[in-house]
């Protein structure tokens, strides 16, 4: 019979790290597309302001999702099912940005979409363990 192996604290601070980054920067969208939104500085928004109130929506859906079950340990399954959500969102944001001519703007996007792929591989990873 084995021991349980106990996760790397490597594995773990980096976790930590990426969900807060995701829910840093979810957060902060959520506010801008919401609460600042005269102030949105992408052009798309001005001409799509419904778009922008759904986004923002999702993204605070996001911040709370990729942070809140995983820190309270309550259905902490769900921060890797908002991580596929991230995923999701990221590839459909880079997908319009190619349609508008907007390519060069993706980046971004596909590096949120990446950190999120990282929560997905580290939760699971985790959840096995224990």
């Amino acid at each position: 019979m084995h021991a349980k192996q106990k996760p790397s604290k490597i594995l773990i601070i980096a976790l930590w790290t990426a969900q807060g980054i995701l829910a840093i920067i979810f957060l902060w969208a959520g506010y801008m597309k919401l609460i600042q939104h005269d102030d949105f500085p992408f052009l798309w928004g001005k001409e799509n302001p419904g778009l922008v109130t759904l986004t923002g929506i999702i993204d605070l859906a996001a911040a709370v999702g990729i942070l809140v079950p995983s820190s309270l340990r309550i259905f902490p399954w769900i921060s890797i099912l908002a991580s596929y959500g991230i995923v999701a969102l990221m590839l459909t944001a880079a997908i319009f940005h190619v349609s508008r001519g907007e390519a060069a703007d993706i980046g971004f996007n596909i590096f949120m979409a990446f950190l999120a792929l990282y929560v997905i591989w580290g939760r699971a990873r985790l959840q096995r363990r224990s």
